[in-house]
């Protein structure tokens, strides 16, 4: 069982919160792509003949390409990997970009998730964010999908800035339950180095985050989701029972996946790697033949701290057998360093798994730093 993510490096524009790697320019897609197809063939046998479980197409803006470009990056993982019948195969989408013409489109392909970024229901917001779409073409986009027949379908939104009020948290949320989302992803603005938000801040354009204020949200969202019948699967995801993302869910269990296209990172559990985050230097390895990456072999330290980081964001949560499967001893350390976690009741223990307590959900990070080898 495994993954493959695909980086689709392009978008029409560029928020301004936003650090990914892409270009506002197609002018290379095609070189790209061609790029892309070649290094699913060289990197072949990275994931050393495990079943393909899930196939995902991140970015950047996915959704800039057509069903016919899809097609061709799937046949060309199907030609060299065994692909479970029932992949789960998601791309992510601009609410712009789902028009009735695309959306049937993607109904030729392979595509049965949609992963729809709409991050806010008001185009204060959405201007403020530099997004492309307006709030009108985020909630018809979904309709129109589940329209042409998508039934399974994620959405983002964001929270903890400025512009949003609590009110209009509560709005964006219930919009969501209104259209009878089944996934959703929620993510706290944060202030990436590098990026137009940050520049705003520094210069005094606009005004810094407030962590009181993320965290009020949070706390928001959290009852709102439990309320409506939704699990709280991940910090930042939210899913109806049996609506959890295969591929994301695999990412924190640990399963080996291979990341192609610039930026993209890989994991086969031995070691972990990244290519390079520049769409020129990408074409012009693969042209010769090179996969432009950069490798780091995991010690037991990494292998133990990374299973604590991902593992306690989930509701399955860290279970101490798995610990001592990496390192025998070392469940014994880390029950030491969670006692304060304990004493504040931001963690309880289960037989051998320790979870999160709604409390513990907000300073999920600085618990595991804490339980770090």
């Amino acid at each position: 069982m495994a993954g493959i993510y695909i980086h689709i490096p392009f978008c029409k524009q560029a928020c301004h919160y936003c650090d990914f790697h892409f270009s506002t320019s197609l002018k290379y897609k095609d070189e790209l792509l061609d790029a892309i197809s070649k290094e699913l063939r060289l990197q072949k046998d990275y994931l050393a003949g495990e079943t393909i479980e899930t196939i995902y197409f991140g970015g950047g803006t996915p959704s800039l390409l057509t069903g016919d470009e899809i097609n061709k990056l799937i046949g060309t993982i199907t030609n060299l990997h065994l692909v479970a019948a029932n992949a789960e195969i998601t791309i992510e989408a601009n609410p712009d970009d789902l028009s009735a013409e695309k959306l049937r489109s993607l109904r030729q392909t392979h595509i049965n998730r949609l992963s729809i970024g709409i991050q806010s229901f008001f185009d204060d917001d959405l201007k403020w964010m530099n997004r492309v779409h307006l709030a009108d073409e985020a909630e018809s986009s979904v309709k129109r999908a589940q329209d042409t027949g998508f039934e399974s379908i994620t959405a983002d939104l964001i929270y903890g800035y400025p512009l949003l009020t609590d009110q209009k948290w509560k709005s964006n949320i219930q919009k969501m339950f209104e259209l009878d989302v089944p996934h959703i992803s929620a993510y706290s603005m944060t202030v990436e180095p590098r990026t137009a938000l940050a520049s705003f801040i520094k210069t005094k354009k606009q005004p810094a985050m407030n962590d009181e204020q993320s965290a009020a949200q949070f706390i928001l969202l959290m009852d709102a989701m439990k309320s409506h019948g939704f699990e709280h699967y991940e910090i930042s995801n939210f899913c109806k029972p049996g609506h959890y993302s295969r591929h994301n869910s695999n990412y924190w269990a640990g399963v080996k996946y291979l990341g192609v296209g610039p930026s993209a990172h890989s994991y086969n559990g031995e070691t972990r790697q990244w290519n390079v985050a520049n769409n020129s230097k990408y074409i012009q390895s693969l042209a010769k033949s090179e996969i432009p990456a950069e490798v780091e072999v995991l010690t037991e330290t990494n292998r133990l701290n990374e299973y604590i980081m991902t593992s306690l964001r989930t509701m399955w949560g860290l279970d101490l057998n798995k610990l001592e499967q990496i390192a025998p001893g070392s469940s014994t350390e880390l029950l030491k360093a969670a006692q304060t976690a304990f004493e504040r009741e931001w963690i309880t223990q289960s037989e051998k798994i320790i979870v999160l307590t709604q409390n513990g959900k907000l300073y999920a990070d600085s618990i595991a730093a804490d339980l770090f080898f």
